[in-house]
């Protein structure tokens, strides 16, 4: 007996240990890199002498911890999990180095059919309090059926009928999953053809968290002029995979005071991001 709890609606409300998480500047300029960040427009996020800043999106990393703790007590197939949906949420700007301890609690248990979706809820924080809250979804293909729920319908952040107000167009590279996968993300099917076509993929493709960092940096610079301090939160749903060398293009449109909603999709037009909104501090 492995000890694993099974899916299922009695999952909500289980807590895991809390964990003391520690990071350095060097963990988070290597994070920039993994997402995207170049000398050429984001050297005071990948280099010390300008401090370095820290990119919000950062707090998926420490925030994560509590995804390991729901892998580590529910019976789960690696290579069947799929990343659902994402948001991140920042109290203050995350430092560039910090001691942070994570809770965090299964917020939502879903029966699709032929998958489950499980949520976790996780907060991080310092000496000085509360400092950035997390909440992802898994999608565990093949793991429904329980009797559960199937859960709400999702909210409409359907993008305005206009241009949006804008726009930004990322290239990764094909390296790029194995830098991200070093911010401590290690799933093989990432990087390993063999596995990735053992959970059904024609290849390695890039992390969802990679794809949501790249979004991330688009929306910190464009809706918040590259401060942290003025980034609020940002949430979104994954929605196709994104594969090394595709384009990744962010739009975006304001729809109120410190809001907008976001998409991105690739060069040849497939969503990969989808249902996400930013909120910001004009």
């Amino acid at each position: 007996m492995s000890g694993k709890k099974a899916i299922s609606k009695d999952l909500v409300g289980m807590t895991f240990p809390a964990v003391d998480v520690e990071w350095s500047d060097k963990d988070t300029m290597l994070y920039a890199l993994g997402v995207g960040a170049r000398p050429a427009d984001g050297l005071d996020f990948i280099y010390e002498g300008r401090g370095p800043k820290v990119l919000p999106t950062y707090a998926v990393i420490p925030g994560g911890r509590g995804l390991a703790g729901l892998m580590s007590g529910v019976e789960m197939k690696l290579e069947m999990l799929l990343h659902g949906e994402q948001s991140v949420e920042l109290l203050r700007p995350l430092p560039s180095s910090a001691k942070v301890k994570i809770t965090a609690r299964v917020s939502e248990v879903w029966d699709k059919g032929k998958a489950a979706v499980i949520g976790v809820e996780s907060t991080g924080s310092d000496e000085k309090g509360p400092l950035f809250k997390t909440h992802a979804t898994l999608f565990v293909r093949g793991a429904g059926g329980f009797g559960g729920e199937r859960g709400p319908a999702s909210v409409d952040s359907t993008p305005p009928e206009r241009t949006p107000d804008a726009v930004v167009e990322d290239t990764t590279r094909p390296e790029q999953g194995a830098i991200y996968r070093l911010s401590g993300d290690r799933n093989p099917i990432h990087i390993d053809p063999d596995f990735a076509k053992l959970g059904g993929f024609e290849k390695p493709f890039v992390h969802g968290l990679c794809t949501y960092g790249f979004v991330g940096r688009a929306v910190l610079r464009e809706l918040c002029g590259n401060d942290p301090a003025r980034f609020k939160s940002l949430s979104g749903r994954f929605a196709a995979q994104v594969y090394f060398g595709d384009t990744i293009i962010t739009k975006m449109w304001k729809t109120g005071d410190g809001v907008a909603i976001v998409r991105a999709e690739t060069q040849n037009g497939n969503v990969v991001l989808s249902q996400a909104k930013a909120e910001f501090k004009p």
